[in-house]
């Protein structure tokens, strides 16, 4: 009788809770946990009642758990006879389609060869699929091409988390190459929502690249974002003479390489906002020849810090440019120079250089 309703208690609990044995055969769940795995057997092994994608057969075995952060965690929690806390990601199957989740889990020893697993932020399993489905689309915002305008591109696109605050963007419009950066404030999906829609509100039809960003801040301003909200964009089209450029609030200065050195290219202007009720924005214009290299670069480049808190800063993006025979050369030195400056990229990081 106490057994009946002690499960009875267990499954009133919203918290996932599941128990197995040594060799990981799930002895026990509640109905939280099968909520969270409907896919799972209604026994067996942990691979088989969480309808783990990757190796759910052979759970328990030496190839099946290699890498398995929920097998590492029972099997830690069994050796030490200590409570383990770990962070699970896991590839699971669910009607058919395959996707990831992410939880933490608790597993507490019981005695008597057994462990109680419990898992508590339960919700985070739906989220994680709606991460990695935004994470899809974002992916496929990205430019897919290496040539526009007759001019070879390369990119960099390094977002510090699964969704990003930057956009890079290259295409063609009247036969010029045309290319675009923007960072928008904060990180995460706000920061995601909002490059989709510069992506979509950007209008590469326009004249120049001012009258762009004077279209995308009419548009911005409709949404009536309060001031924490903000834009930074720097634009360019690409003639066979001459680049076209403008920027909005973008205090990143765009790169032309070019035999007699690096130029840096600035234009002061105010950041696609709420902050003013008129603001301006102007195209300038800077001639270059065949050979050249240009680039635009976010804040998260010449911003990444290293342990001691230095800065990448621009001058090391020149120099890395200044060594780099073509775009493509560029991009590659550069990701490599940043990721053994800095370990761990504390921003979203994004460049986009062009062989003129």
């Amino acid at each position: 009788m106490t057994e009946k309703y002690l499960r009875r208690v267990l499954d009133n609990v919203k918290t996932a809770v599941m128990v197995a044995d040594e060799n990981f055969k799930t002895v026990f769940y509640n109905r939280a946990f099968r909520t969270l795995f409907p896919s799972g057997t209604a026994k067996g092994k942990l691979g088989s009642v969480t309808a783990c994608a990757e190796n759910g057969k052979k759970c328990g075995e030496e190839d099946g758990c290699r890498g398995c952060a929920l097998a590492a965690a029972f099997e830690d929690a069994f050796l030490s006879g200590k409570e383990v806390s770990r962070r699970i990601f896991q590839r699971v199957n669910t009607g058919g389609s395959v996707h990831e989740v992410g939880y933490s889990i608790t597993v507490t020893p019981l005695g008597g060869g057994l462990c109680m697993g419990a898992i508590d932020d339960a919700f985070e399993l739906e989220i994680a699929r709606e991460l990695q489905t935004a994470k899809t689309i974002q992916q496929r915002l990205l430019p897919v091409g290496k040539w526009a305008g007759g001019k070879k591109y390369s990119y960099m696109y390094i977002p510090c988390r699964d969704i990003g605050g930057d956009l890079p963007d290259v295409y063609e419009t009247d036969g010029k190459a045309c290319g675009v950066i923007a960072d928008v404030s904060g990180k995460g999906i706000s920061a995601g929502m909002l490059t989709a829609f510069v992506k979509a509100a950007y209008d590469k039809k326009a004249i120049s690249p001012a009258q762009a960003i004077i279209s995308l801040s009419a548009k911005f301003r409709e949404l009536n974002l309060d001031e924490r909200n903000y834009v930074t964009v720097a634009a360019v089209n690409i003639d066979s003479e001459k680049i076209t450029y403008s920027m909005a609030g973008h205090n990143v200065p765009l790169l032309l390489k070019t035999d007699s050195g690096i130029t840096r290219i600035m234009l002061n202007s105010p950041p696609v906002s709420t902050w003013f009720d008129n603001p301006a924005y102007f195209d300038d214009t800077i001639p270059y020849k065949k050979g050249d290299i240009l680039v635009l670069l976010t804040d998260g480049v010449t911003e990444c810090k290293n342990d001691r808190g230095e800065m990448f800063g621009i001058d090391k993006v020149a120099r890395t440019l200044s060594t780099a025979r073509t775009s493509d050369d560029f991009i590659k030195s550069l990701e490599n120079n940043l990721r053994a400056f800095c370990r761990d990229l504390n921003d979203d990081v994004t460049a986009i250089a062009f062989d003129l």
